[in-house]
């Protein structure tokens, strides 16, 4: 383990759901940037965290377990992340299998949705061709439509028609927030709002703390300052773990210049893992 003052990226994505570095390039891509702890948090899937947990011991970077699962809460979309889990524990695994077909299942909407309101024709088979095998999704729709030069730009094709204000009508099979919650921590992890500055008021994130979150995210590319501030403190308030990355996804993409640079500090990756070993000690216990 590399020595220093200890910096972490607890959000990081790869070619097992929408990243464009396989996992062994975050890895070492991490090890370059003189990271201490990651956590790979591929959508509703933990191959990419198991894929790389060989490269990490070489190289020497600690690798939580994580994964991030889109959740729904009142019909609203919730991206739930969650860490140090118990990555054969068989209620989470069979859970992101079933996120996962919900996943296809959504695409088969939103390609008849398309269809219907706009006469673009596209087949469930070409979508899955394009993210090869990993989870589908809104980017690999919007990938293939650039290809096809139905639009000039990734961001056009979700202005224009994968947005969430325009697919409104598509309600996802996803779980349940307050049951993903539960999930998680019957599997021993931790189970942490993902950027929550970006996406909701602070009386929404109350409510859903309420539901017994064990976190916030609140460092993120998304949050300005005096948003990270605001939701540090509230963390702190709450008596809530603080976590944070970047988000990245690959060379070029959106939060790419902040891999390495926005950072966690190791204290709050501690007191992440102590819970975890808690949760984890107090099951084995009442087993006893």
């Amino acid at each position: 383990m590399r020595q220093g003052l200890g910096k972490a990226d607890l959000h990081l994505h790869t070619t097992a759901s929408d990243g464009a570095s396989t996992p062994a390039d975050l890895v070492r891509l991490a090890g370059e940037r003189h990271l201490n702890t990651i956590s790979i948090t591929d959508h509703d899937t933990i191959k990419g965290y198991l894929d790389a947990a060989g490269i990490a011991n070489e190289v020497g970077v600690k690798l939580l377990p994580g994964v991030e699962v889109t959740t729904l809460h009142e019909k609203n979309e919730i991206h739930l992340l969650a860490y140090c889990f118990d990555e054969d524990h068989s209620e989470l695994n069979n859970t992101l299998a079933g996120q996962r077909q919900a996943r296809v299942n959504r695409m088969q909407q939103i390609l008849d949705q398309l269809k219907k309101r706009s006469g673009f024709e596209f087949s469930l088979d070409e979508v899955i061709s394009e993210a090869k095998s990993r989870n589908v999704g809104r980017p690999h729709l919007a990938q293939l439509m650039v290809k096809k030069k139905i639009v000039a730009s990734f961001t056009e094709a979700f202005i224009r028609y994968l947005g969430r204000s325009v697919l409104d009508e598509i309600v996802p099979e996803f779980v349940q927030l307050e049951e993903m919650i539960r999930i998680v921590k019957r599997a021993g992890g931790a189970a942490i709002l993902a950027h929550p500055g970006r996406l909701y008021d602070n009386k929404e994130i109350e409510a859903y703390i309420e539901l017994g979150l064990d976190g916030l995210e609140c460092i993120h590319p998304a949050h300005n300052f005096e948003r990270q501030k605001e939701l540090t403190k509230l963390a702190e308030n709450r008596q809530l773990l603080i976590t944070g990355g970047s988000d990245y996804h690959g060379t070029g993409k959106e939060y790419d210049p902040y891999f390495g640079i926005l950072t966690l500090s190791e204290k709050h990756v501690n007191r992440l893992e102590r819970l975890s070993q808690n949760r984890k000690r107090l099951k084995s216990e009442m087993k006893q």
